[in-house]
């Protein structure tokens, strides 16, 4: 089990008296605790240490605790930093002072000790709070930004592919949210378009890049790529929600697709969403055997489709969602 990791307490007081009573009240509170007896050494050492509260006194030489929460508050590194201000001044006009120099608490002189540990115990935990959520949302772009980086190099693969994944993400997004799929949904739902085809990345080159039909040898081999996709990406729990895409959206309403040969309802709804879509976007765009169909066509034969490959009702959902997906569509295919 990993430790939690000790908050830092920088105390800032001209008298060293003053920091060292400070240091008893908070001994046994399970801080780190640092000392500084200036503001100019304040600054310095909030630099290097990244503390999790500043306990800073007000009435200082050369550089007042206002000045010394202003620059604090100036920096960008040290801007969220929580300061408590300990003063000896309780009028309304040092307050006002202190909050406009971005200080968020106020501790009188002297001190109440029930009142001094509850304040530090409660913005420690607010403070750690705030950085763990941080670290979370770092760790979350960075995963994002990788498995966009998967599907870009799908797309060097497969030259067919080049900015379909993109396209098919956006639409399908778009299509749930006005199906009223809610937000945390479509936050797997974006992951799992994003990624519908990394099982290709198992396939050989010479399928991927054949002009040609395939042969029934070669179509076996296409067809595995919903496995290679479960193979590859179930191992990473952070993406067990986002599997129904990737391994189901060449399955059919009629039970007639692949791999599992899934049915009506046993077909996960995000995959029956996507399996429009998607098909949507390749008859949209030239390939090299083919120029894009008209909007027309598109309509007509995914409409033919609608109770074999497709869920009737998402077809009916997608046709009607069209007007509302102008905007999209156009930015997308520009």
């Amino acid at each position: 089990m990993s430790q939690i990791q000790t908050s830092t307490i920088l105390i800032v007081d001209d008298k060293p008296l003053n920091c060292q009573t400070l240091a008893a009240l908070l001994h046994g509170q399970g801080y780190q605790l640092a000392f500084a007896l200036n503001g100019f050494e304040a600054l310095t050492q909030a630099a290097m240490l990244m503390p999790d509260l500043i306990l800073l006194d007000v009435m200082m030489p050369g550089m007042s605790g206002f000045e010394v929460c202003q620059h604090l508050r100036a920096n960008p590194l040290l801007a969220e930093v929580p300061i408590i201000l300990i003063t000896s001044l309780d009028d309304q006009k040092s307050r006002l002072e202190g909050l406009e120099a971005g200080a968020d608490d106020f501790i009188p002189k002297p001190f109440n000790i029930i009142e001094l540990q509850a304040r530090v115990r409660t913005i420690t935990r607010l403070n750690r709070y705030r950085s763990l959520r941080e670290e979370r949302q770092k760790l979350i772009q960075a995963y994002e930004e990788t498995l966009t980086g998967w599907a870009r190099a799908l797309e060097l693969k497969d030259n067919e592919t080049m900015g379909h994944s993109q396209r098919v993400t956006e639409l399908t997004v778009e299509l749930g949210r006005i199906m009223k799929i809610s937000e945390d949904e479509l936050v797997h739902i974006r992951r799992g378009a994003l990624l519908h085809d990394i099982g290709k990345m198992g396939v050989p080159d010479y399928i991927l890049r054949k002009t040609s039909a395939l042969n029934d040898a070669e179509r076996v081999i296409i067809e595995q790529h919903p496995t290679y996709a479960y193979q590859m990406l179930s191992p990473i729990e952070y993406l067990h929600p986002a599997l129904d895409i990737p391994y189901c959206h060449h399955e059919h309403w009629d039970g007639q697709g692949y791999p599992r040969g899934l049915k009506h309802e046993q077909i996960p709804l995000a995959a029956r969403i996507f399996a429009v879509v998607d098909v949507w976007d390749a008859l949209s765009v030239d390939r090299p055997y083919r120029t894009a169909w008209s909007t027309e066509k598109i309509i007509s034969y995914i409409q033919s489709l609608a109770g074999t490959q497709f869920d009737p009702q998402v077809v009916v959902a997608f046709l009607e969602a069209l007007p509302r997906l102008d905007k999209t569509l156009g930015l997308l295919y520009e």
